[in-house]
């Protein structure tokens, strides 16, 4: 009798039951703040299928990408989830090392993927068993999508998408878990929303009125000094100063293009739901990077903003709990290595993802103590469980935040006295992770370059950029 209790104990306590058969299905959006789901707080957005994701499993309120070092920073982000390397050592094109899913293909796993890589053709077949309409660029409009296949390991020549690419990719999704059958599966779902332009098929239902939209809290009409990137292509999507009105706009376009994802992202749900793996899969939902969209004066994501580095993380499924949120800090590039954590795959030996299962278990249990977040040579920030430093080395500028009494970085305490030792504190503490990171940039320059930047500087800037990729 004591042995029969044992082990029902045993698997009502245990994190995941026949861990060696748990389906995984992940759905990943493109550049989707972390403040735009309604269960987690926005009440001016509709997004009733994440909600219910969100009734049945763990929120992630602090979950971050780590930054990037060219302006289409959804490139390494997606490289860093799907490889678990951090941003100073990971191969943007997935090309040198194992990825995640791989590995899981490694361990028995059907793998499947259909939706954005933006990592380089070549890698797609090298991840994945199965990939249907993919689009491997950075940005287009998703109603003249360009969409290929691979087939026997190579990737067809793409061909004009008859729907929206999210409706393409879900569809590929749902004729997966129809025919599936057999071993368990590894389904990825990367969808291109709510990245602009931002756009919807015609009669889509839901309109947001602009001028209901609340701007940010942080809203400004210029970022107030030069942070090193002020004139790439995502800040020119709207004219200096901005204006309370095209931000509101804007806004009101974007919340529209997360509610037809979200509409989509159902869809695979319902799909799942009807399917003989509905109890035994684990369901992730995250987004590449967050973006600023007025915040700051900003419009893109190429800062170290809580708005642009903080991401939505919702993980459900068996013997992970209902309805909780969770205040313990993860990188996305640890979320693969805790999905490998339990559904018993081992992941590449060049992953460094932190595992955070104990988190899903419990989701009072902390997992990283700090963060580091970098953008090119010119950002570095670091954060712990209060507090963040952010540093502009190029232009000798140096923010510090109360994330507690603060959390939408409007107030800054760098230069009080009275903070003097938790900078000093905060900067040790960067300089240690980045030595970790294995970050060669320094936080401090010979010739600072002034702070100060005007709108008419951007024309300049533009022709004395380097060229970068598509965001």
């Amino acid at each position: 009798m004591k042995h029969i209790l044992f082990l029902l104990l045993a698997a009502f306590t245990s994190p995941l039951i026949a861990a060696d058969k748990v389906n995984v299905l992940f759905l990943f959006a493109d550049d989707q703040r972390a403040d735009t789901i309604a269960a987690l707080g926005n009440p001016n957005i509709l997004t009733p299928n994440l909600d219910k994701l969100v009734a049945s499993g763990v929120a992630f309120d602090r979950a971050y990408m780590q930054g990037g070092l060219q302006g289409a920073t959804c490139v390494p982000s997606r490289a860093m989830l799907l490889s678990g390397r951090s941003l100073f050592r990971v191969d943007e094109k997935l090309m040198r090392d194992e990825t995640w899913p791989a590995a899981f293909g490694r361990a028995g796993y059907t793998t499947f993927v259909s939706g954005k890589w933006h990592n380089g053709p070549a890698s797609i077949a090298k991840s994945f068993q199965t990939a249907r309409s993919m689009f491997t660029g950075g940005m287009t409009d998703p109603m003249k999508a360009k969409l290929s296949d691979v087939v026997d390991g190579k990737v067809t020549p793409p061909q004009l998408s008859p729907k929206h690419a999210c409706e393409a990719f879900a569809d590929e999704a749902i004729r997966f878990l129809k025919e599936h059958t057999g071993a368990p599966f590894f389904c990825y779902v990367p969808f291109d929303a709510p990245h602009d332009p931002h756009v919807v098929p015609d009669g889509f239902p839901i309109l947001y009125d602009a001028a209901t939209i609340p701007l940010p809290r942080n809203f400004l009409p210029q970022h107030p000094w030069n942070n090193g990137e002020m004139s790439i292509r995502d800040e020119q999507l709207l004219p200096w100063p901005r204006t309370e009105q095209a931000v509101r706009a804007m806004n009101a376009e974007y919340y529209r293009y997360i509610s037809y994802l979200d509409s989509e992202i159902g869809r695979v749900l319902d799909a799942l739901a009807a399917s003989p793996f509905a109890k035994n899969t684990i369901i992730v939902f995250a987004a590449d990077s967050g973006v600023a969209r007025g915040s700051h004066g900003l419009i893109g994501k190429q800062n170290v903003y809580e708005h642009s580095m903080r991401v939505p993380l919702i993980i459900s499924g068996p013997g992970i709990p209902a309805g909780r949120r969770t205040d313990a800090m993860c990188y996305l590039f640890d979320v693969l290595p805790t999905l490998g954590k339990l559904c018993g795959v081992a992941g590449p030996a060049t992953s460094e993802g932190a595992d955070f299962s104990a988190t899903l278990r419990d989701p009072a249990t902390p997992a990283r103590k700090q963060l580091l977040f970098a953008y090119r040579n010119v950002q570095r920030a670091i954060r712990d469980d209060r507090w963040k430093l952010i540093r502009y080395p190029l232009v000798d500028r140096t923010q510090l935040f109360d994330l507690q009494a603060d959390p939408d970085e409007t107030t800054n305490l760098a230069d009080k006295p009275e903070h003097a030792a938790k900078l000093a504190e905060l900067t040790a503490l960067l300089e240690k992770e980045r030595t970790l990171f294995a970050d060669p940039a320094p936080l401090k320059v010979a010739n600072p370059q002034p702070a100060e930047w005007t709108p008419s500087m951007a024309k300049k800037d533009r022709a004395t950029a380097p060229p970068s990729s598509s965001q």
